[in-house]
């Protein structure tokens, strides 16, 4: 079980009206933020299925002049794409939730929750970034190598 530990023993961190406001308007912009990644999320997912039976419905000469199954690529693609962006909107939309919450009833431990989400959120995407980055640090070093190969 969590420790709840104070940030000091002798303070209280007092949340001022500017602050709640800031807050209340931060939640209202994740939470808008959330939706359209749902939304992003679904078009994704839709666009994968979309090249996955276009791309295979295509005529076999055009087929034969691609290196690969495009539609399948594609369609697989998208689809990790998506499920990959799903737990950052998830816990942006929990932020958004239970911040909204903690402002309302004025709950420190609803409050604590929320901040959770987005550290949650952050570090997922923090995470995300530095495996983007590498592979695109081995993907220079695959080609620069490539080239002196020749």
């Amino acid at each position: 079980m969590k420790a709840h530990n104070p940030i000091t023993q002798l303070e209280q961190l007092v949340l001022t009206s500017d602050a709640k406001r800031f807050l209340k308007e931060t939640a209202s912009w994740a939470f808008f933020i959330a939706i359209l990644g749902i939304i992003g999320i679904a078009f994704m997912l839709v666009v994968g299925l979309v090249s996955f039976f276009a791309l295979d419905a295509m005529p076999e000469a055009t087929q034969a002049q691609l290196p690969f199954d495009m539609g399948l690529a594609m369609g697989i693609f998208y689809s990790v794409m998506a499920l990959l962006y799903i737990f950052p909107v998830y816990y942006l939309f929990q932020f958004s939730n239970k911040l909204k919450k903690a402002l309302a009833s004025k709950n420190d431990e609803v409050l604590a929750n929320a901040f959770e989400m987005l550290k949650s959120h952050y570090k997922y995407i923090g995470v995300l970034f530095i495996i983007v980055i590498s592979l695109n640090v081995l993907s220079v070093i695959a080609v620069a190598l490539g080239a002196f190969a020749i």
